[in-house]
């Protein structure tokens, strides 16, 4: 225990000494994480009780296990790993649901214990217990002292794997008879959102004895390098005005970019007052970041959402809005710079100049290396690097695209070299980096044949075309393995209230439950 201590305050201390005074100065521009949606705490937080009466902790209270350190060496010890756990609606013979919400620090996620979300309500329905679990390095679970590249070789998608594994087969859960729960005694439900939900699939797959049934919500399971599909459902769903003037103002970016003619490039620039952006893929990448505000939107979201105001700013012209073929080039182009100039670039860059706030070629940046600990952003970069890729780019020549082309994987490659210095230089010239192709072989992407497991996905989401719902994917789905798809957003069917803005996300979450239904009745102990 003293040791234990003693590591924690190293910890706690590395931690904070090694964390910038002040915000860090570094590139605003980042590629978004595919993260659950984060839910409201409540003004009130009522008291949470058991069907017995039993006042039980509130949903805020977080719980330590002694998690593996490195599941390929457990000589190295172990780490504290928090957790979430309610045991409100929890019979016995009932089911226990592991969630882990991915890439964050999971103490602003312990909503997603309750009803408010299809984790509550399978417990409901089933009398079962919820449990949250942090991922390793991310918030307060930290395997080692910082987030340095030496460290980070334990950051891996095959330890986060085990680590539920472990979790599930080791945990005395908080609850009466909460040693007596373990895989085998009672069937697990191992659910989660976008990242997470990947996680679901490479688990149940990779870990075939431990988890009895599965929910993936926008489970981005197939992992991409070259993702310019991240921007296609939103090019099919937006407005039609607003993507063609969009396509229209893209092309003649591209065109003016690639003419080597500095006059021209700079006029551009300076449309959006960033003129003083000296690389003109940086440039063509800031122009994506309004379509980031796309991942956000919900089925329940009004008039008004950040995505539709910049729309608007390009479509509506003195009260008018504009036909399904756009203004046109010049009144689009005039418009998307004047709304940076306006409002935009504030609000992203705050008082940055524009090479700080968006440049990414400065390789002695002190911001690429900060690896102090509960820095998500860095955690989720190195698996982007190594193994997921997901670059953000344009959509190839052959294809309608509503981003520019000079943005390619090599932009985000040179910047995962500036990150993790050394990190790759003595990889094998056999393996990929990323090696997403060697992630789904290893997991099966798309191609997952893991029975019981149920994938809910929605056809506005940006994240579609890594989920089993792509465009591209050849996997139809069965009775034993359902492809649920709603007119949803990223992970709309987690959420209580989409199915009450959605009759479509509701019939997902509906008919989840029922193939849960049956499952569970089927399930018989095996220890």
């Amino acid at each position: 225990m003293l040791l234990i201590q003693f590591l924690s305050l190293v910890i706690l201390l590395h931690s904070v000494s090694a964390r910038p005074g002040a915000r860090a100065k570094g590139p605003a521009l980042t590629r978004l994480r595919p993260s659950v949606p984060h839910l409201e705490h409540p003004a009130e937080e009522l008291p949470v009780v058991s069907r017995n009466g039993t006042q039980l902790p509130p949903y805020d209270y977080s719980y330590v296990f002694q998690q593996l350190v490195d599941h390929n060496d457990p000589s190295l010890g172990t780490f504290r790993q928090r957790y979430w756990h309610t045991y409100e609606f929890y019979e016995p013979g009932g089911p226990i649901i592991l969630f882990m919400p991915g890439e964050v620090d999971a103490s602003a996620y312990y909503n997603y214990l309750a009803n408010s979300t299809l984790n509550g309500q399978i417990a409901q329905k089933f009398n079962g217990a919820v449990v949250i679990l942090e991922h390793r390095f991310f918030g307060d679970s930290n395997p080692l002292p910082d987030l340095s590249v030496q460290s980070l070789r334990l950051h891996t998608v095959q330890q986060a794997i085990d680590d539920l594994a472990y979790f599930a087969q080791n945990v005395d859960l908080p609850m009466p008879g909460g040693d007596q729960l373990a895989p085998g005694k009672a069937p697990w439900i191992l659910t989660g959102g976008s990242y997470g939900g990947a996680l679901v699939s490479y688990t149940m797959s990779n870990q075939p004895e431990v988890f009895y049934a599965g929910f993936a919500s926008s489970a981005v399971v197939q992992a991409i390098v070259d993702f310019w599909g991240y921007f296609e459902p939103i090019r099919q769903a937006m407005p039609a005005n607003c993507s063609a003037d969009m396509e229209a103002v893209i092309t003649h970016v591209d065109s003016v970019l690639t003419s080597n003619d500095s006059t021209q490039i700079n006029t551009l620039k300076s449309t959006f007052g960033l003129q003083g952006l000296a690389h003109n893929d940086d440039f063509a990448a800031a122009l994506q970041e309004n379509l980031l505000a796309w991942q956000s939107m919900q089925p329940s979201d009004g008039p008004g959402s950040e995505f539709y105001e910049f729309c608007d700013t390009l479509e509506v012209k003195s009260g008018v809005s504009a036909g399904a073929s756009g203004w046109g080039l010049d009144h689009a182009l005039q418009a998307w710079g004047n709304y940076w100039k306006s409002s935009y670039y504030s609000e992203i860059c705050g008082d940055d100049d524009v090479e700080t706030c968006l440049g990414t070629y400065d390789a002695t940046n002190p911001f690429w290396s900060y690896d102090y600990l509960q820095n998500a952003e860095r955690s989720w970069q190195w698996l982007l690097c190594n193994e997921f890729g997901f670059y953000f780019d344009g959509a190839p020549e052959t294809h309608p695209t509503i981003t520019s082309r000079l943005v390619t994987p090599s932009w985000g490659e040179r910047q995962c070299g500036y990150r993790f210095p050394g990190a790759f230089s003595n990889i094998s010239s056999a393996v990929e980096v990323p090696n997403a192709r060697g992630l789904n072989t290893e997991y099966r992407g798309w191609n997952t044949t893991t029975q019981r497991l149920i994938f809910a996905n929605g056809i506005n989401d940006p994240w579609r075309e890594a989920t089993v719902a792509a465009d591209g994917s050849t996997s139809m789905g069965s009775d034993a393995q359902p492809h649920l798809l709603s007119d949803g957003f990223h992970c709309s069917d987690l959420l209580t209230r989409e199915g009450a803005a959605s009759p479509k996300v509701l019939n997902v979450q509906q008919t989840a439950l029922q193939y849960l239904e049956k499952w569970l009745s089927e399930w018989t102990p095996s220890a």
